[in-house]
């Protein structure tokens, strides 16, 4: 008999070796890209950020001018700031430099509200403008065309605002509507509160948009005082961003502001300076609050402190935007939150270090005790060297978003001069930052956070927690109701702040 012919063996047919052979290969295949899931490559350094030069010129009016060559895109920004914000309010007129700053594109005496926003819309532009803490600003921004009407604009909104009864009123009910929404909402109830108790006795204890009963007090008179005290040369920057050389930017920085007659400069603020006292408790009563709104913090120091890079480090491991220990012990292990984090917030003057989470009512004191403990666990332990290293690597990575428009530019250069810090410290940030070691962290740490000193604010449904709160000692308990931002107290006059 003739043998058998052999025949090669193809993966065409099925139940043959050649379709094993491609199964093994997929399942190979899909367990290498599990495993690359499971452990991704080790992401490069990130590239340095590079920063453009800022060239800084005095007009003979005092207007500081600061420009930054951005050619990258045919865009121009102005962004205009007073040395003035809402901590500039007078005592009794909270809400004042917020209702100034607002009416400064609603009419000037050559242009009206229509003819400001007719002019903005002819030449694509975009502004927007606000009065914060230390500072009010006003930001223009223009293809480099129209770098002529930019700055036009800008001037005499800046310089020539009308202050029209029409306009005044009706800037003056929006920002009262808008304190109306607000004092229903108990995160900003909250952070209201915290602000008012941390901060006694300054000028940052009010509320930046006011009260309802002072911003119906502010009139024509106060506003045109506040201007006039405030918006001066001597007392203003000017930053220019974009595609625009630093020459025709000062040339046209001149042309615009120079005939801008200056004042006296204005009286530099009384240097009061918040006191540390014992921990004091404050619960804001809301009964149909369903979870409690819960903030903890400690002074902290002005923004061009030396302590403020190390500081900075510290909150991201307490409860920055990173892996942080107030999320990680509150939601992902307790599931008690759906968020907890903190702030490290430094003006001009001081600061707040400030932990702020959220809970159902039945669980306040167990998430507080929780937070005090992670806060007190900050103060007697120094961080690791990987959260140091993630800590590190989150404000370093991070850096480079803060940057990525003109806008971005011109205010965070700004941000600069107005917190009296050099022009070059952006530069020098990443390598300050990986510099600090966790003993200087640990050390800088036990200096402001203070479970002893500290403010501990929370808004909620008092009768659903009145029996814990007496594991907290003295509570002084506030009806919603008869909260007064403008009072030392937080309390009107006729309330008196109960106990449990």
């Amino acid at each position: 008999m003739r043998p058998y012919p052999l025949r090669q063996r193809t993966s065409a047919r099925p139940g043959r070796g050649g379709w094993g052979w491609r199964v093994v290969c997929v399942l190979l295949l899909a367990a290498s890209a599990a495993l690359a899931r499971e452990y991704p490559p080790t992401a490069p350094p990130p590239k340095p950020l590079v920063l453009p030069e800022a060239v800084i010129h005095e007009l003979p009016n005092g207007l500081k001018v600061l420009v930054i060559e951005r050619h990258r895109l045919p865009l121009v920004t102005l962004r205009f700031v007073v040395r003035a914000g809402t901590e500039a309010d007078p005592p009794s007129l909270p809400g004042t430099g917020q209702l100034v700053n607002a009416l400064l594109t609603e009419g000037t005496t050559h242009r009206s509200a229509l003819d400001i926003g007719e002019a903005i819309d002819s030449i694509g532009g975009m502004v927007d403008n606000g009065a914060t803490w230390d500072h009010s600003y006003l930001t223009l921004s223009v293809l480099s065309d129209h770098e002529d009407r930019a700055f036009d604009l800008v001037a005499d909104v800046i310089a020539h605002p009308a202050f029209a009864h029409s306009e005044i009123e009706r800037q003056r009910k929006q920002l009262l509507s808008a304190i109306e929404v607000e004092r229903d909402d108990p995160s900003y109830v909250a952070n209201t509160a915290f602000q008012g108790v941390i901060f006694a006795g300054t000028p940052y204890s009010h509320p930046e948009d006011g009260t309802l009963e002072s911003v119906r007090r502010i009139r024509e008179e106060d506003l045109r005082a506040y201007h006039a005290q405030y918006y001066r040369p001597a007392n203003c920057i000017l930053a220019v961003v974009g595609d625009i050389a630093a020459g025709e930017a000062f040339t046209q920085a001149e042309r615009f502001f120079g005939d801008w007659a200056n004042g006296p400069v204005p009286a530099a603020q009384p240097q009061t300076t918040p006191s540390a006292t014992a921990r004091r408790v404050v619960a804001i009563d809301k009964p149909d609050a369903v979870q409690t709104e819960i903030r903890i913090g400690n002074l902290a120091p002005a923004r061009n402190s030396p302590d403020y890079d190390a500081l900075s480090i510290a909150n991201q491991v307490l409860g920055g935007p990173a892996a942080n220990r107030l999320f990680r012990a509150l939601r992902t292990r307790q599931g008690l939150t759906y968020g907890a984090s903190s702030d490290l917030v430094c003006y001009r003057r001081f600061g707040d270090w400030e932990a702020k989470t959220f809970t159902r009512t039945a669980e306040t004191v167990k998430s507080l005790d929780i937070s005090l403990d992670l806060i007190k666990q900050m103060r007697e332990h120094r961080i690791s060297e990987l959260e140091l290293e993630t800590a590190q690597g989150y404000l370093i990575g991070h850096m480079a978003l803060d940057f990525e428009t003109s806008e971005d530019l011109a205010a965070r250069f700004l941000e600069l001069l107005i917190d009296d810090l050099p022009l070059d410290t952006w530069n020098h940030f990443p390598d300050h930052i990986r510099a600090l070691t966790a003993d200087e962290v640990w050390d800088v740490t036990r200096r402001y956070l203070d479970p002893d000193h500290n403010v501990i604010v929370l808004v909620g449904n008092v009768a659903g927690l009145q029996k814990d709160l007496r594991k907290l000692g003295q509570v002084e308990i506030i009806p919603l109701s008869d909260v007064d931002f403008a009072s030392p107290n937080l309390a009107r006059p006729s309330s008196e702040a109960g106990k449990p």
